[in-house]
């Protein structure tokens, strides 16, 4: 029953349905509401205007009952002639009542001779006008008193004149054409209403598709994206947000092309990379068996070189293996407790005999102690993999200088070297795996290309950075810095 109910009501859902509805209901609203408003206003001004005219006859005709003393002698034609065409007018009845709450005159012929007690009635013997709209029966009840002027004699002012209510005129009148006028009006209005929601719908139309249009082009791209037929930037310019949604679709498309060239290069430079150790090696054994005879000094020449490519393909293999742990999450890292100087000291101690070869003197400063939670063996992999590239592309009789301090939230090894330095437009690519700078020497210097690609994905696995300042031809000085404490996200 709910899984029924939820596909019912599911088509709320779209945003498009929405804005149609919204649009909808206010374009129809304020029309319904100006249709009330316009009858009800008609309706109170019609009952006000039908109450003023029957008290302007009712007020003349109460005259005409004082002059004709119609409360005393009811047998005047005149007045009866009065009543009946007032009656008639305005569909109603009249009873003329004394100042004894005896009704005197009914033009219905009904109450006469019956006393009639009523709040009304009362207040109007007081000289109080008063009168009542009943719309639900449809008619208006008001009561009008007959007013009688007597002379008075006031000791030393003379005669004075005052007005004594001698009885009253209650009348009840039909609002039948005031109602009959406010259904003309309500189908009238209804007919307009009519036009202007089948306006308004097709308004409503119109504007959930032109809203929804450039959400549904970008739709449209993603799902293209989604079934690889298309890779091109979109333009959605029709308003501000779709604007911005289109940019960054743009920038996300733009990096995924990136990643999918990066990704392409990476697999062509790895088949690249493991083959060409493997061509040797197949070369060398081939020159090898097509001889005869072979010289034991030729023979050993062979397979020296052909070790030096196995275990060139051996490396290249771990710096892989390495390098894909380090895209696996920080849960595999092994944080301990680590002092940072001696494990500094060490690293450049077993690095010292290849700068002795190398010709490139080797300095390190320790700023103040430095114990930090890290994973030894990856920051291990991080110092030595920047300070053994500085020793490689370093100048004969160059230097390496490695700097060790901390504030009280990080640490930071800086390494800097006199080497040939990076030229500025290679500075951005060279964490980029298999990457070399100077492509031409890139065999005479040994490396795989992947050592900075792990050495940054280490440093990140720490919530880490790296930073580089380089020029060409003078040095290179690579700024590493780490968190002194490890925190799990």
């Amino acid at each position: 029953m709910h899984k029924i109910r939820f596909k019912r009501l599911k088509f709320l859902h779209s945003v498009k349905i929405r804005i149609f509805l919204i649009v909808f209901i206010v374009g129809l609203v304020p029309g319904a509401i100006t249709r009330y408003a316009i009858v009800k206003n008609y309706e109170q001004r019609a009952v006000e205007l039908r109450i003023y005219n029957v008290q302007t006859q009712l007020k003349i005709l109460a005259n005409h009952l004082i002059a004709y003393r119609y409360l005393q002698d009811t047998s005047s034609d005149v007045i009866d002639a009065e009543l009946r065409m007032l009656s008639n007018l305005y569909d109603g009845r009249v009873l003329i009542i004394n100042n004894n709450l005896k009704v005197v005159r009914d033009t219905y012929g009904i109450s006469e001779g019956k006393t009639i007690i009523s709040e009304e009635v009362i207040r109007c013997l007081k000289g109080e006008n008063t009168s009542n709209y009943d719309s639900q029966n449809g008619y208006i009840e008001m009561t009008i008193p007959i007013m009688e002027t007597l002379e008075t004699e006031d000791m030393g002012k003379g005669a004075s004149e005052s007005n004594r209510a001698n009885g009253v005129m209650l009348t009840s009148i039909s609002t039948d054409y005031i109602s009959a006028t406010m259904e003309i009006l309500n189908r009238k209005a209804i007919v307009v209403e009519t036009v202007a929601a089948l306006f308004v719908f097709i308004i409503s139309m119109l504007a959930s598709y032109v809203i929804i249009r450039p959400f549904e082009k970008i739709t449209d791209a993603l799902s293209s994206v989604k079934e690889g037929y298309t890779n091109d930037p979109i333009s959605v310019t029709d308003c501000i947000e779709t604007e911005r949604i289109g940019d960054a679709f743009n920038q996300v498309l733009s990096r995924m092309k990136v990643m999918d060239d990066s990704r392409q290069e990476f697999v062509s430079n790895v088949s690249h990379e493991l083959k060409t150790p493997i061509t040797s090696i197949k070369v060398l054994a081939d020159s090898l068996r097509g001889q005869e005879d072979v010289p034991v000094e030729l023979y050993r020449e062979f397979m020296e070189d052909i070790a030096q490519e196995i275990d060139r393909e051996d490396k290249i293999i771990n710096d892989l293996l390495a390098l894909i742990k380090m895209d696996r999450t920080s849960s595999d890292l092994n944080i301990s407790t680590v002092d940072v100087n001696v494990l500094v000291e060490l690293i450049m101690k077993r690095l010292r005999p290849i700068a002795v070869k190398k010709k490139v003197e080797l300095v390190y400063e320790s700023i103040r102690p430095v114990s930090a939670e890290v994973d030894e063996v990856k920051i291990t992999l991080v110092i030595t993999n920047l300070i053994e590239n500085a020793i490689k592309y370093n100048k004969e009789y160059g230097w390496v200088k490695v700097t060790l301090d901390a504030d009280h939230q990080f640490f930071t090894v800086e390494v800097a070297d006199s080497g040939i330095g990076i030229p500025e437009e290679s500075i951005e690519h060279i964490y980029e795996r298999f990457y070399r700078v100077d492509k031409s020497h890139s065999r005479e210097i040994d490396g795989t290309g992947l050592g900075l690609a792990i050495t940054r994905s280490a440093i990140l696995m720490h919530r880490g950075s790296i930073k580089v300042v380089s020029t060409e031809g003078e040095g290179t000085t690579f700024t590493v810095k780490i968190p002194l404490t490890y925190i799990t996200i």
